[in-house]
Formats: structure tokens, C-alpha cells, sequence
């Protein structure tokens, strides 16, 4: 044969149907042995290899998964993509990788794009706390799990860590060097992560003490280059904080480059704490004090949910699970007793 060979011709030479064919290359359990070596027989003698992509319409899946983020540059991101496009190779998965810049326009645009190519399960990074089309895509039968963000109600299988409780946790962390005036630094509230995160940054300020009349809060573009500017021009007030709270360890490294602009020591002059524990937070040259969102286990346990998501699919059940992660605080430099008068006295929390 001149052309490639194909399953109807190894039916032929068979001398059965193509959905047999289909059945011994999927290594289905009730085929007749006779059967199997027939057809195995007829492989050999066409030299037929399975394209990837016509076994997939046949089996209707694709062993593919989605992965939608919304900033690569963010490390956080790159980290967590890398964690579970590895595990995913392990469990026999190609993943596809989409980056929405945080647009909203281009996030319908990736749905639609994983979508079209017939994807088995997405892992979604980057929805907002109130978005329809998610929802709506997985009421059509797309396996979907949600990572490092969910929705306000909750309704899709999700993996997060508690961000309000990381947040008061980080607050209590400054209340306990002698920081009474901390600014917060975070991403639109349209997202859980940031939202949350303000929520237990609050709820410190009043459990702890902080002057709450000064308005050090920043909830814009989500940008080094702007997160750089606004502590910037913070810096320079008369009245600037002793502390900043930045919700990612991106934004706190724009807060670290800002403060050395301005010829700030750190923690001497001004203490620094992230959200995440980004591998470069290890660093020594920065070695930042930061919330750890336990992102190797929330990567895995996302991967993980997807694929009880698409078993139970397989099976007509109904797997839905939202896991909610213990986040950890992580001391190292970049935090330091107030250089004002308040003398340090919360008690440090007890991590198991």
C-alpha cells in the first residue's frame, strides 16, 4: 500500500468490524483472544501505527488537558503550570497552555480555543468570583477545576489555600514586631485571592491594633511597573508605613525595589512581607518573609480533582470537591521589629 494504512483497512484484513479494531487498541478487557490476534496480526502486516487524533474520535477524548493562567510572567504561575503539565505527563496527559493577561476578552477566547479542540478536563487559574461562562462550560460537560481562584458560590470543584486566614496571619506576623501603621498592596477584588486576602488584612488591623485611618491600600493594575509607582510615591509621604503587606511575592519585590530607590534599609527602615513563596523568595540575596499558599500540593491536588472530575464523567457520577489548603507562614529577612516606639507584643501564631 502507497498511502498510509488506516483502522478499516486493518478491519479488512481482519476480517472484522472497525469498532473491534478500536477495542484491541484500547486494550478493551471483552475481546476474544482469537480476535485480538487477529488483529494484532493484521497491525503488523500493514504496519499500521494509531494516529493519536482518530483514536481520540473514536474513544471521544483526546488525553488532553487545558490550562488557563493569567500571567505567566507571575512565577507563581510559571511554578504551579510546570508542577502539573510534569504530573500530567505521568498520568499519560498533553496539557495546552493559555495566558489571558488578565483580559477578559482573551479568557473567552481560551474556553472557547480548549474548548474547540476537544480537551478532556480544564484547570481554570485566572476566573473571576463571578463568572458565568465557566459554569456554563461545564454544564455542557467539560470537566472543570478551578486553582488559586474559585467562584462567590462555590458551584465548581476548586484547590485554594485560605487567603483570608494567610492574610490575618501575615498581619499578625507585623502586630508581633511592633508594626501599628502597615499599607496593603493587591490585584482587582474581582478575584478571590485578592478579595480575601483584603478581608483578613482588615479583620488584623482591628484584631491587632493598626492605626485604620490611614489609607495605604493599593487595588489597581496588577503590574510590577505600576505596584513600583504607587510605593514609590508612598514612600515619599511624611507619614509612610512601617510595614507593607503585598499580596503576591511579584508585588513585593516591586515593594523591595521601591524602598531601595528610595534609600530605605530593609527591615531596619521599612519590613516587607509576600503572599505565595515563589522559589525566588528563597533567595538569600532577598530572602523574603512570605505566606506560603502550599502551591507544589495545590498544583498536584488541581490536577488530581480534574481527573476524579473526568473519571466520574466517564462513570455518570458526580465528583465535586472544593479543597481548602492551610496556608503557612514563612520568616526570613525582609521583616524586623518597628522602628517606631511601639514595642513588639502579640504573640507569634502556632504553626503546626
Amino acid at each position: 500500500m502507497k498511502r498510509k494504512p488506516t483502522v478499516i483497512d486493518v478491519a479488512r484484513r481482519a476480517g472484522v468490524s472497525q469498532p473491534t479494531v478500536s477495542r484491541v487498541l484500547n486494550n478493551h478487557p471483552h475481546i476474544r483472544e482469537s480476535t485480538r490476534a487477529k488483529v494484532l496480526q493484521a497491525i503488523q502486516e500493514l504496519q499500521f501505527t494509531p494516529d493519536a487524533v482518530a483514536r481520540s474520535l473514536v474513544r471521544s477524548k483526546s488525553s488532553t488537558l487545558g490550562l488557563i493562567v493569567g500571567d505567566l510572567s507571575n512565577p507563581f504561575y510559571a511554578e504551579t503550570a510546570k508542577c502539573i503539565i510534569r504530573s500530567a505527563h505521568e498520568s499519560d496527559y498533553e496539557v495546552i497552555m493559555l495566558d489571558t493577561d488578565y483580559d477578559d476578552a482573551l479568557f473567552a477566547r481560551c474556553l472557547r480555543t480548549l474548548a474547540a479542540k476537544r480537551v478532556d478536563g480544564i484547570i481554570v487559574a485566572s476566573v473571576t468570583r463571578t463568572d458565568e461562562r465557566v459554569k456554563e462550560l461545564a454544564a455542557k460537560g467539560m470537566p472543570v477545576v478551578l486553582y488559586n481562584r474559585n467562584l462567590d458560590d462555590g458551584s465548581l470543584p476548586s484547590v485554594e489555600a485560605d487567603n483570608y486566614m494567610g492574610a490575618y496571619m501575615a498581619m499578625r506576623h507585623l502586630a508581633a514586631l511592633g508594626h501599628r501603621k502597615a499599607a496593603f498592596i493587591a490585584g482587582p477584588f474581582q478575584f478571590t485571592t485578592f478579595y480575601h486576602r483584603y478581608r483578613g488584612f482588615r479583620a488584623g488591623m482591628r484584631d491587632f491594633g493598626f492605626d485604620s485611618r490611614a489609607r495605604l491600600v493599593y487595588k489597581g493594575a496588577y503590574t510590577y511597573a505600576e505596584v513600583l509607582a504607587f510605593t514609590r510615591r508612598l514612600l515619599e509621604r511624611k507619614d509612610r508605613p512601617t510595614a507593607v503587606f503585598a499580596t503576591t511575592d511579584q508585588m513585593a519585590i516591586a515593594v523591595l525595589d521601591a524602598a531601595s530607590r528610595a534609600g530605605l534599609r530593609i527591615p531596619e527602615d521599612l519590613s516587607v512581607i509576600g503572599y505565595d513563596n515563589i522559589d525566588w523568595a528563597d533567595n538569600p540575596y532577598i530572602g523574603l518573609t512570605t505566606i506560603s499558599a502550599q502551591k507544589t500540593a495545590m498544583a498536584q491536588l488541581a490536577l488530581q480533582q480534574l481527573l476524579r472530575v473526568i473519571e466520574a464523567k466517564d462513570e455518570a457520577g458526580d465528583e465535586k470537591k472544593n479543597v481548602v489548603l492551610e496556608p503557612q507562614l514563612v520568616i526570613r529577612k525582609t521583616t524586623g521589629a518597628c522602628p517606631d516606639s511601639v514595642k513588639p507584643g502579640i504573640p507569634e501564631p502556632k504553626i503546626p
